[in-house]
């Protein structure tokens, strides 16, 4: 990990790109959060080694109904991670692979006129899915990029005039290399600010890439799940349960002051052109609960607010030109801004 980054303890061709899945039922559900995440990074550590953060954050965004954009160079297990997350939830999945040439109509669907009955048929594209893959999302144009955007923050899509629900839960998770940026679109603010949390993915340590060979010989393959023997752990029923328990989590006037704190620090910084806005305020509560939830507490600590700066917020700042020339980074501007905070006891 550079010392920019803050740390975290613990085709164009649809028919091809989208692969919908369904998962059985698992035989008996965890009691709570805690356990539920005990059981779900137990099931993941069958395909993934390490990435115990990467693991604690997804659970996080599923129990805060956020969506999650992954950021780590090719190789890294992310589409891996996606799909196993699918496979545990029991939830319908759905791999879309964001191509220049991709149009919005290949994500949302389309209306087909059917000769037989002589009338208009909606076809649903791959957005209708309980967990959506954007792989490669800064590989289409904004305009396709924006077809995104009712989806993950109404949980609907329109076509054609007409409203269509989507899943419940509903989350997508995107992916993109930091380092190759020929050929690609950034993403713009208000898309970005769409994701709960940006999670950062490392290489593994040289033990774990050790054991990530072991695996290998001793049978494993990414592109057969069967082979890790993953099992479901969660149906998307006994979610709501668990969401529950999440909403009833406390978060006390103190920590609600700290959050603003830090939002407002953001917006006063000489280094940012752009700080967080009162909807990042907002996911910084949600996803507090939920990681308090996933550790065990129905109380929101300053260290839980303190850990997920960094996922909520890193990609909702700006930073200024000449700033980004001095080698200032959104991590690294965050972790001074919590720095001259004091911490409530």
């Amino acid at each position: 990990m550079s010392d920019n980054e803050l740390p975290y303890s613990p085709t164009a061709d649809t028919s091809e790109a989208t692969d919908v899945m369904t998962y059985e039922t698992p035989i008996s559900s965890p009691a709570n959060c805690k356990q539920l995440a005990e059981r779900i990074t137990a099931e993941m550590h069958k395909a993934i080694v390490g990435q115990e953060a990467l693991i604690e954050l997804l659970v996080v965004a599923l129990l805060a109904n956020g969506h999650v954009l992954l950021e780590g160079v090719p190789g890294t297990a992310k589409t891996l991670s996606v799909r196993i997350v699918a496979r545990i939830f029991s939830a319908t999945f759905s791999r879309i692979q964001f191509t220049p040439d991709l149009m919005p109509s290949d994500i949302l669907g389309v209306n087909i006129y059917d000769p037989r009955s002589q009338e208009f048929r909606v076809r649903k594209g791959p957005i209708f899915a309980g967990l959506v893959l954007a792989d490669e999302i800064n590989r289409t144009p904004p305009k396709t990029q924006s077809a995104l955007l009712e989806a993950m923050e109404e949980r609907r899509v329109t076509i054609d005039g007409v409203s269509y629900a989507l899943p419940d839960p509903f989350l997508v998770c995107a992916t993109q290399n930091p380092v190759e940026y020929e050929g690609t679109y950034p993403l713009p603010e208000a898309q970005l600010d769409r994701f709960m949390l940006q999670i950062n993915i490392s290489y593994p340590s040289e033990e774990q890439e050790i054991q990530i060979l072991t695996n290998t010989l001793n049978g494993f393959t990414s592109q057969n799940l069967d082979t890790a023997k993953i099992e479901p752990v969660v149906n998307t029923e006994d979610l709501v349960k668990f969401k529950a328990e999440v909403a009833a989590t406390i978060a006390d006037e103190q920590v609600r002051q700290y959050i603003v704190k830090i939002i407002r620090a953001t917006r006063s910084n000489k280094y940012l052109l752009l700080g967080a806005s009162p909807r990042a305020c907002i996911t910084l509560l949600n996803a507090s609960r939920a990681l308090a939830a996933v550790r065990g507490r129905d109380f929101v600590t300053p260290d839980d607010v303190k850990t997920l700066s960094g996922p909520v917020l890193r990609h909702r700042l700006m930073v200024r030109p000449e700033s980004e020339i001095e080698g200032y980074t959104s991590d690294r501007i965050l972790a001074e801004v919590l720095k001259n905070i004091e911490v409530p006891r």
